[in-house]
C-alpha cells in the first residue's frame, strides 16, 4: 500500500481512482486486468458505503426480521417464534457484517489485484491530476496518463430547518449503526431507506412513525408496492402519517427526547429523528472547478461513464445519478474499465445499445429489492413511466396468493405482480413483484427486460411446480388470454 503521507513527490499512473467503495473498486480491477496502473484514492473506509453503513449492516439487521415473520406464516414453526428477537445478536452480527467498521479485508483485496491504495482526501487541480492531502497536511500528487474515475459516491440529505444542529438528526449511516433501539423512532421520508429501517428498528422493540409528503410508500415503483408495505407496517405497529411535512425540531437537552414540530400544527416526540430524504453527490470539495466544472454538481456522463466535455475524466456510480444503487453502480464500473481499456489501447469502442461499452441498463432494466416484509422488487420500467415514454403497452397482473407455491411458502400469503407489456414488440420493459421471499425470483425478470425476450420465447420458459416462479406462467397466461 502507497502511504500518501510518506512524500510530497508527484507519482504517475495509468488510471487514478478517487474513492474506493464497490465502484471505485471495480473501475480499479478491471483496469488492473487490462495491464493499467492504478492508483486508487479513499478518504475513509475503503469498501464505502455499502460495506459500512448502507447494504451490508442494513441487510444484516433486516434478515432476522423478515425470517422471522416468514415462520411465524409456516404451520408446525409459527408457534416456536412468536417470542422477540435477541437485539444484542442481531446487533453484533451486524457489526460483523460491516467488518466492525475496519477496512483490513478490502485494503487487502485492492493490493492483490495491483492497485496503489493511497489514504487521503484526493482532489482535482488540473486536467489529469490529482492531489491527495492526509490529515497531517502533507500533499501527495498523482498525475493520470489516460483517466481519471471519479467515484466518490454519495451523502444523505438532511433539510436546514430551524433546530437541526441541536436536534442532531441520524442520517442512514446512523441508522444503520445504532448500538441500540431507541424507544421512539420518527422516520422523515417513505423511499427505500425509510421503509427498511421503519421494518428493522419497529421489530427491534422502537415506536415507529413515518411521516411522509406524499401520499404513499415507495413512490419511485408501482403504487401496489407501497401499499402492501404500508399495511404490513401498520399491521406491525408503525405509524404512518401521509401529507405531512416537518417545519422545525427541538432538543434542548443533549441527552433529551427531540420535539418534531409538523406543518399542520401537531407536534411529536421522539428519541430519535432519522431523515431519510434524499441524497446529494459528494463532489463538493472535489476540485471540479479547476477543469471548469460545478462543485457540488452531479456529473453527466455519455454511455461509457465518460464525462461530457472531456477526453479523460469518468464518474461512475451515484455521482453521475444515474441509478443510485451498488450493483448499478458495480455494472457501471465493469463498463467504464472497460472503455477506459479500449481507449487507452485505441481499439475500437462498441457503444451501441447493450454494446461491451455501453451501460445501457441504466436506462430501462434496473433492478432493485427492497427487503421488507413483504420484499418489494422491481425492474425496468413502471406502467407510468412507459406510458409517459410514449409507449403503447398493457399491464398484466397476477395475485401472488394464487400460485401454489405461495401458499406453500406462507399460510396467508399476500401479494402481487405486475408486468408491463409493450405491445409493438411484444416483450417486457418492466416487472414488479411484491410479496414474501420474490427477492430471488427478480433476476429471472432482469434477464426478460434486458435481454428483450419476445413473450412468444418467454411462453417457452417453463417454471418449476410448485413455486413462486410460476407466476411467470399465470402472467403469460392472462396476456395471452
Amino acid at each position: 500500500m502507497t502511504d500518501a503521507g510518506k512524500n510530497s513527490e508527484r507519482s504517475a499512473y495509468d488510471v487514478v481512482v478517487i474513492g474506493a467503495g464497490p465502484v471505485g473498486e471495480n473501475v480499479a480491477d478491471r483496469a488492473r486486468a487490462a495491464g493499467l496502473s492504478t492508483a486508487v484514492v479513499e478518504s475513509e473506509l475503503v469498501g464505502g458505503e455499502c460495506s459500512y453503513w448502507a447494504c451490508m449492516p442494513s441487510k444484516a439487521l433486516l434478515r432476522p426480521v423478515v425470517a422471522r415473520a416468514d415462520a411465524r406464516r409456516v404451520p408446525g414453526l409459527s408457534a416456536a417464534v412468536q417470542g422477540p428477537l435477541d437485539v444484542e445478536a442481531v446487533l453484533a452480527h451486524r457489526d460483523e457484517e460491516a467488518s466492525h467498521w475496519k477496512d483490513d479485508g478490502q485494503v487487502a483485496w485492492l493490493e492483490s489485484v495491483g492497485a496503489d491504495v493511497h489514504r487521503g482526501t484526493g482532489r482535482l487541480t488540473g486536467p489529469r491530476e490529482v492531489t491527495v492531502t492526509v490529515p497531517d497536511g502533507t500533499e501527495h500528487r498523482l498525475t493520470a496518463r489516460h483517466a481519471v474515475a471519479v467515484c466518490t459516491g454519495s451523502r444523505a440529505v438532511v433539510p436546514s430547518l430551524p433546530g437541526v444542529e441541536e436536534a442532531r438528526p441520524w442520517s442512514s449511516r446512523e441508522a444503520t449503526s445504532a448500538k441500540e433501539a431507541p424507544g421512539r423512532l420518527v422516520i422523515v421520508g417513505g423511499g427505500v431507506v425509510g421503509v427498511e429501517m421503519a421494518t428493522v428498528w419497529q421489530a427491534l422493540g422502537s415506536e415507529v412513525t413515518l411521516l411522509i409528503r406524499g401520499s404513499g410508500l415507495l413512490p419511485k415503483m408501482e403504487p401496489f408496492a407501497g401499499e402492501l408495505v404500508a399495511d404490513a407496517l401498520t399491521e406491525a405497529g408503525a405509524r404512518i402519517r401521509t401529507g405531512v411535512s416537518v417545519t422545525a425540531l427541538r432538543r434542548p437537552a443533549p441527552d433529551g427526547p427531540v420535539t418534531v414540530e409538523l406543518d399542520d400544527g401537531d407536534r411529536i416526540e421522539a428519541n430519535e429523528i432519522l431523515f431519510a430524504t434524499g441524497r446529494a453527490p459528494r463532489t463538493d470539495d472535489l476540485g471540479l472547478e479547476t477543469i471548469g466544472l460545478e462543485p457540488g454538481s452531479w456529473l453527466t456522463v455519455d454511455d461509457s461513464c465518460r464525462v461530457e466535455g472531456t477526453d479523460w475524466l469518468y464518474a461512475v456510480g451515484d455521482v453521475n445519478h444515474r441509478a443510485l444503487l451498488t450493483h448499478q453502480g458495480k455494472y457501471q464500473a465493469r463498463i467504464a474499465g472497460a472503455a477506459i481499456a479500449a481507449r487507452t489501447g485505441k481499439t475500437p469502442l462498441d457503444t451501441a445499445p447493450w454494446g461491451a461499452h455501453a451501460a445501457t441498463a441504466d436506462h430501462g432494466a434496473v433492478p432493485q429489492v427492497v427487503f421488507t416484509d413483504p420484499e418489494a422488487a422491481s425492474v425496468g420500467l413502471t406502467l407510468a413511466e412507459a406510458e409517459r415514454a410514449g409507449h403503447r403497452v398493457r399491464a398484466v397482473d397476477h395475485d401472488l396468493a394464487a400460485v401454489a407455491g405461495s401458499g406453500l411458502y406462507a399460510d396467508g400469503y399476500r401479494g402481487r405482480a405486475r408486468m408491463i407489456v409493450d405491445l409493438d414488440r411484444e416483450i417486457l420493459l418492466g416487472v414488479t413483484f411484491v410479496g414474501p421471499g420474490i427477492g430471488e425470483l427478480l433476476h429471472s425478470a432482469t434477464i426478460a427486460v434486458a435481454g428483450e425476450v419476445p413473450i412468444a420465447r418467454l411462453w417457452h420458459a417453463v417454471p418449476a411446480y410448485p413455486t413462486i416462479s410460476e407466476v411467470w406462467l399465470r402472467l403469460l397466461e392472462a396476456f395471452r388470454g
